[in-house]
């Protein structure tokens, strides 16, 4: 009475069923090649840069730390070097941990 008859036996079949699947699957596919040249990419940049610059250090350099000292490279190690930060007090600190490499001159 209430209840029409269902009409869902004579409806035509879904059509495209690979078509649709790679329709669906493009904006994910888009979504990862944005994220790749507006995020991955930049950092790895970056981390280059920053590898080649702790490469090149030496002796007499003027740099900053991580934690924001200022000072002239005394010693180099493989993996560690002597900052000297004041007259006579020299700090030791990780090659990663140099940020910056200030030009000569900058620290009187």
């Amino acid at each position: 009475m209430f209840i029409s008859e269902a009409f869902a036996q004579a409806a035509p079949a879904a059509q495209g069923g690979t078509e649709s699947t790679l329709l669906s699957l493009l904006p994910l596919v888009l979504m990862f090649v944005v994220l790749y040249f507006i995020m991955i990419r930049p950092q790895m940049k970056r981390q280059k840069e920053h590898k080649a610059m702790v490469e090149a250090l030496a002796k007499g350099d003027e740099v900053v730390t991580a934690g924001g000292l200022l000072g002239k490279i005394a010693k180099l190690g493989e993996s560690y070097l002597h900052v000297e930060v004041a007259d006579g007090v020299e700090i030791q600190v990780q090659r990663s941990a140099v940020v910056q490499v200030l030009p000569k001159g900058t620290i009187k």
